[in-house]
Order: structure tokens, then sequence, then C-alpha cells
């Protein structure tokens, strides 16, 4: 699998990513927001957490209009993988690849910590190697994390089985406990939890690695 992470200014977990991508055996490049095409042959576009361009005006949506970012919604468009955690959940959604927005947490305070989270759903490319209800922990580090999405578009990821994860205790106030969505192909994942920083016994959990092998066995099936 070849993956891309996109690196903007005040990105801070992009090499995290690089890591975790490459210990599941993908091969990885990192690519520079000002770029306006992807490496050839990318499968997965890994937009990583931090605080692209200082999260002014809005937390990503200086990044959504990046020159990259016209080459990540091509590669959506065409079924390619996409997954966007935390700051990069922001991202996804102010480029309308994902509904709804990320809010201020609900106690106006940043949260770092892990959290369990529920396995809402297992058919996807990225949840692919957990089982529905299943309980893992992620670590969360953000402020605005708090998930807002308006009726319909909530009823239609409650329809077409496109909640991710959610919350066993709701940290920043996220609509129905929501911690991450699909879109409706199911190739595009934004999450606020941050996989990468769970792929390692030093990491204090593993719980992060079944993510990142599980779409590595989608690209490449044995």
């Amino acid at each position: 699998m070849k993956a891309a992470v996109v690196v903007f200014p005040g990105s801070n977990c992009d090499r995290d990513m690089a890591v975790g991508l490459r210990a599941a055996g993908a091969e990885v490049q990192l690519v520079w927001h000002k770029e306006d095409a992807l490496p050839a042959g990318t499968d997965l576009v890994a937009v990583p957490g931090g605080f692209s361009f200082g999260d002014y005006l809005r937390c990503g949506a200086i990044a959504a209009q990046s020159p990259i970012a016209g080459a990540v919604t091509a590669h959506a468009a065409r079924g390619g993988y996409v997954l966007g955690v935390c700051n990069g959940f922001q991202v996804l959604t102010e480029m309308g690849l994902l509904p709804g927005a990320l809010m201020r947490n609900a106690g106006l305070s940043f949260i770092c910590r892990t959290e369990t989270l529920v396995v809402a759903t297992a058919d996807s490319p990225f949840t692919r190697h957990w089982h529905r209800g299943q309980r893992i922990a992620l670590p969360i580090a953000h402020a605005e994390g708090n998930y807002f999405v308006d009726d319909e578009n909530l009823a239609r990821l409650r329809g077409e089985d496109r909640i991710a994860l959610t919350y066993a205790a709701n940290p920043n106030g996220s609509r129905d406990d929501i911690a991450g969505v699909l879109s409706a192909n199911r190739r595009v994942l934004g999450l606020m939890p941050h996989p990468e920083r769970a792929v390692d016994p030093g990491h204090g959990g593993t719980d992060g690695q079944a993510m990142f092998r599980a779409l590595m066995d989608e690209v490449l099936p044995a």
C-alpha cells in the first residue's frame, strides 16, 4: 500500500502517522501542502493531527484551501482511501468530504487523555479488524472535538451505518457521542482519537494497530 501523509504548517502528528503506517507495512511519503498532486500510485491519503495554520480563522478552514486539497478531493472522488485524524478530521469536514463540523469542546478546555471507544460498525476498510460493539482505547488530544451534525445528516449517518466510533463516556459534547464518521462510499474516515498514538507497547496500548493493518489487508488482500 502506498500512503501519502499531508503536511501543513502546524502539523505535529505527521511523523507519528508515517511511523504507524510503516509499521503496518505501508510505503509512506510525506507530501507538503503546496503540492498540487499526489505521488503516483497513492492508495491512501492521511491527513494528520496538529494545528494546521495555527487553527486561525477556524480549525481546518485554511488547510482545506491549500493546493493539495484539490488532489485529495479528486482522490476521494475516484474511490481512493482517505483518513483524517483530529485536525485532519476537521480539515475533511471543511473540504466537504464528510458531513458536520467540529466545534469547541463543551467544557471549553483542551483534553488530552486516553478514552474508551465503542466500535459502532466493523463494515469499513478502517474498522474491519474490530467487531461491532468492541471497546478499544485510543488517545485524544483536542480543544475542538465536539462533533455537530444536523438532524437530516445525523439520520443519514445512522441509516447508512456510517458512524464508525463512539465515545463510551462523552468527553467533549459530541452529538450522539460520535468520535468518527465515514463517507457514503465508506472509503473516507474522519475521527478525533489518534490511532497512530496507539501502535506500540511503549505508547501504553496497541489498539490503533488494527486500523492500519485493516487498511493494508483492504488494499493488498491475501
